[in-house]
Order: C-alpha cells, then structure tokens, then sequence
C-alpha cells in the first residue's frame, strides 16, 4: 500500500515527534518473524514504555534528519523496527530480551546520546538495571551507614544497660551480706 504525500508527511511529523521526546533508539531487523510473535514484542514494549515503529526508511531518514538519531542514517537499510523510549534503557531491554528468545529479531544497532550503538553497545545498555531499581540501589546505599550505626548504638546502649546491672546486683548482695 503506497501512502499519498499528505500520509507521508504525517508519519514524518509523529516520528519527528518521538525522536525528540526520545533518549534511545534501537533499530533492528524483522525479516521472518510472525504476526503473533511481533504483536507480543509490541504489547511487550508498550508496557514498559516504548515506542515500536516499522517505518519506510526514506521516510525514517528524513524524519531522523537534524536529530540526535541522524548518526545511524547510513544503518537504515531492509525491513526494520525501529524502537523509541524516553528511558534510557528500556528500548535495548525489550529488544534485547526479545532477541534472546527469538532469533528472527537481529539487533542492527542503535543511538543513545548522539552516540551511534553497535550491537554489543545495545546489548550492554540493556544489561543496565532500570532507573527505579537504580534508585534503589542508591537508597539502600545512603541508608546502609545510618543503620549500621543505629545498631553499633544500640549494642552499645544494651552492653552499658547490662553492666550498669551487675554493679547494682553486687551492692544488692554487699547489703544483705
């Protein structure tokens, strides 16, 4: 189905749209995947944020020009998807997870930071932890030293309670002496 100039224009403007919301983009190959398994992969990244796309890529490279994605212009070749998140992660993760299970998806390559990804560089922002568990991680890190001292205090505190009795028991036993 050829889309008309008015349609074209259209799906350059929302995918201008995306990229300027967007901090990732992951692209990768389709070729052979069923219907069942890519409506999986797009509810998969629905949930969690993403933005799949499988788009004419003339019409990608002009909707891609002058934004930070514009470095993989020259990778936009054969049927790809193209994966949108504004986390920094989360376009790898569902790629790269779905990749694992279905040899089908090949990871072409992606952009993070105007930075042009490889594959290994798409595989290794998808092992980064997500931001809330980042987050955690961070606050078990500011709240391990309070609670350790917290709990130096209190042996401190209990030692000193179960000293302070052995005196109290010996005057105890002076007097009935």
């Amino acid at each position: 189905m050829s889309l008309n100039r008015s349609e074209k224009e259209a799906v350059i403007a929302e995918v201008t749209s995306l990229a300027a919301q967007a901090q990732t983009l992951v692209i990768a190959e389709y070729r052979g995947i069923t219907v069942a398994s890519m409506t999986k992969l797009r509810v998969d990244a629905r949930s969690k944020g993403v933005t799949l796309s499988v788009l004419k890529n003339t019409l990608a490279r002009r909707a891609l020009a002058g934004s930070s994605f514009e470095v993989v212009a020259d990778q936009l070749t054969g049927p790809l998807i193209y994966g949108f998140s504004e986390d920094a992660v989360a376009a790898a993760k569902v790629v790269a997870d779905f990749a694992k299970t279905n040899d089908k998806l090949v990871i072409r390559g992606g952009v993070f930071g105007g930075k042009s990804l490889d594959v290994d560089g798409v595989k290794q922002l998808a092992n980064i932890p997500s931001k809330e568990v980042l987050l955690a991680q961070l606050l078990g890190l500011m709240q391990s030293p309070i609670s350790r001292t917290a709990r130096v205090l209190a042996a401190l505190a209990e030692q000193r309670g179960e000293g302070a009795a052995a005196p109290e028991a010996e005057t105890e036993a002076a007097a009935a002496a």
